[in-house]
């Protein structure tokens, strides 16, 4: 296993690291605690925190197992070459943790507070279903041959899969709505400093080591960084220009927009299906 050739890198990639875990950290903090100041979820997407949950548990599952499993770390030297280092910090574990917990606060929440007519849409249901019936039947084929590498890269896939649709609910909820009142802009400007400090930390571990390899080689946490910073610059945009100031009553959110949120792939939560005649 490689070795730091710079002490000042060095400090500069752990220092980075620990700043991306505050940012995104302390991210989630800002609408947990407007939902309890609020007693309210309403405004708060729904299929965002349930994809949110299975993004942050298939990510906790890939930065744990090749942080501290020695049989991952030796097939991932077999693969890349035992001069590289590990792409995984001890902050990025750590943050895995942290974001599973909290997501899991803000779902207890959702159950608890004021929500309105919102509920979780059956195409978010179905698509975090599919999402863990694939890890399932990909363990019983890594578990013929051992392929422990592939499975946690199995893994890392569906984080940054569900990163991706994540976002989307919300960001067409705000769109629909034109406010992004009930949703804190707060968390969305600390993970965009957290994606830019990771980002920076993978770039520096790179100059350090002459080798871009830690960015192949775990691919799933650049596309992390480069998609929440992507979304993040968007919902900036939405809260700041685009609907500055917009209050959204929950009558606009349940009846005036009913028929165009259906139409999306992921519905957003706060809209209630059509009742029989």
């Amino acid at each position: 296993m490689a070795s730091w050739n710079s002490f000042e890198l060095e400090v500069v990639y752990e220092a980075l690291g620990w700043f991306a875990f505050v940012s995104w950290s302390i991210s989630f903090y800002p609408q947990v605690i407007l939902n309890f100041r609020r007693r309210s979820v309403v405004g708060l997407n729904f299929d965002f925190v349930v994809l949110n949950l299975t993004k942050h548990s298939t990510y906790l599952i890939y930065n744990a197992s090749l942080y501290f499993s020695s049989a991952i770390q030796k097939q991932y030297f077999d693969k890349y070459g035992y001069g590289e280092m590990i792409p995984v910090a001890a902050n990025d574990v750590a943050f895995s943790i942290h974001a599973v917990l909290l997501t899991a606060i803000t779902l207890f929440q959702i159950a608890i507070y004021e929500r309105g007519s919102q509920k979780v849409s059956k195409v978010s249901i179905g698509i975090v279903s599919v999402a863990w019936l694939i890890a399932a039947v990909c363990f019983f084929i890594a578990l013929s041959n051992h392929s422990w590498l592939w499975l946690i890269s199995i893994f890392n896939t569906i984080q940054v899969t569900m990163t991706v649709i994540k976002y989307i609910p919300q960001a067409v909820m705000n769109f629909l709505r034109k406010s992004t009142d009930g949703f804190s802009i707060g968390n969305i400007l600390l993970d965009l400093s957290g994606g830019v400090a990771n980002y920076g930390q993978m770039v520096v571990q790179s100059i350090d080591q002459n080798s871009w390899v830690n960015f192949y080689g775990n691919i799933g946490k650049v596309l992390l960084s480069l998609v929440s910073v992507f979304f993040d610059i968007i919902f900036i945009i939405q809260h700041y220009i685009l609907y500055a100031g917009n209050k959204s009553s929950k009558s606009d959110t349940t009846t005036e927009h009913e028929d165009q949120i259906r139409e999306h792939l992921v519905r957003p939560s706060d809209q209630s299906p059509p009742e029989n005649a």
